[in-house]
């Protein structure tokens, strides 16, 4: 990207090269450390290239004695756009002004890019950023990464490390989120592993203690699964911790009622569409703020940031907001769309009931039932139904 603005700077011209031997001027340019760039073969004996304007100058004068033919296809760059506007001082002066401003704005952060977070948002790590000082506008100097990052370890405790790294006016944020530790267990607390709900037991791993029952025996809500009190003839009763995990099968039953009618949306047709320009912070909106109407409406925002030749970015975003206008009506909600909606929500509460487990067969099925549809999932699952208790000790209830 920076090449290319020095390019731009130094001014770029595209020739076509006509030749019956073409690889002589290659090897031209490869002899005399001639710079060119967009190499594009049109037919066997003829190509074009792209070069800076003295590497132009260079190539003409060398390949004077090469039987070639040199056509200037284009010429773009600074040098060339001052000598359009040489008579035109007021607009001359005025492009140098603008070509400064721009190369004194890219002394200044105005877009920001955030990898590596998956828990902690965006928002969040940019607001972090924004109270310690850094935010769209600072200027890309004015800050120190260690002290920097000190600061937002300390806001955001999820993150063990962050880098703020500038390149141009772009500040490219790159943190790693802290792993949790396993939680502790105190091996010297005794307990037993009870059953958290009704299932048929298909594998038993105990960790200490001595486990109950066997795969194939079908347990309720309550019971002892591993005992943390373990009989022995020589030793006596020993309290252990009576931990395991203990896998089997579970059957749900889950009902969810779902209203027949709902509200949809209709597009009248009516669109607007207005534009502002966003620089760092600020807002220019390009239309009157009251023509906008308070009707209901969808609002769809395109942002596109403004770039010179080569890619460089400008501080500066056109936005396009369109509204879509709609009215809403009331429709029947037909049987299908009914399972469809109650599916996502009987799927997701029998998900968040589980501790550790899996779905192996679901069955939905539903009826019409005062005004709605009654839909009804019956679930078969393979779940970790195991849960430590604690066998209360002297000076505990």
């Amino acid at each position: 990207m920076l090449q290319r603005a020095v390019n731009f700077c130094l001014g770029e011209v595209t020739v076509e090269v006509e030749s019956a031997f073409p690889e002589r001027v290659l090897n031209l340019c490869s002899a005399h450390g001639i710079p060119f760039w967009d190499l594009t073969w049109r037919s066997p004996v003829c190509f074009s290239i792209t070069m800076t304007r003295g590497s132009w100058r260079l190539l003409r004068q060398k390949a004077e004695r090469l039987d070639a033919k040199l056509t200037v296809e284009g010429k773009e760059g600074l040098p060339y756009l001052a000598l359009r506007l040489r008579r035109r001082t007021v607009l001359l002066a005025g492009l140098i002004a603008c070509v400064g401003l721009f190369f004194f704005s890219t002394l200044f952060i105005w877009d920001f890019t955030i990898e590596g977070n998956r828990t902690v948002s965006d928002e969040e790590i940019l607001r972090s950023l924004q109270k310690n000082g850094v935010t769209l506008g600072t200027f890309a100097f004015a800050f120190r990464s260690d002290d920097l990052r000190n600061h937002v370890l300390l806001d955001i405790p999820e993150l063990s490390y962050i880098a703020v790294n500038v390149s141009g006016c772009r500040a490219n944020v790159q943190v790693r989120e802290r792993v949790e530790p396993p939680e502790d267990v105190d091996k010297r607390k005794p307990g037993n592993t009870v059953a958290v709900r009704d299932g048929l037991v298909t594998e038993i791993r105990p960790y200490d203690g001595e486990k109950l029952v066997l795969p194939g025996t079908t347990v309720q809500e309550g019971q002892l699964l591993i005992s943390g009190v373990v009989d022995d003839a020589q030793a006596g009763t020993r309290f252990l911790m009576g931990r395991g995990k203990v896998y089997a099968r579970t059957w749900y039953q889950l009902r969810c009622k779902v209203p027949m009618e709902k509200e949809e949306k209709v597009y009248t047709g009516k669109e607007k569409t207005v534009f502002a320009l966003c620089w760092g912070t600020k807002r220019v909106n390009l239309y009157n703020s009251s023509s906008i109407d308070r009707e209901d409406c969808d609002k769809i925002t395109l942002r596109t940031q403004l770039t010179l030749p080569g890619g460089i970015a400008l501080p500066i975003t056109v936005v396009k907001e369109t509204y879509r206008y709609y009215e809403t009506e009331t429709v029947e909600r037909t049987q299908e769309e009914a399972e469809a909606l109650a599916s996502q929500v009987l799927s997701k509460t029998l998900l968040s009931g589980m501790d550790e487990g899996l779905v192996e067969e679901e069955q939905y099925s539903s009826v019409v039932w005062e005004n709605g549809y009654l839909v009804e999932l019956a679930a078969e699952c393979r779940e970790q139904i195991g849960r430590f208790v604690e066998i209360p000790t002297e000076g505990q209830e």
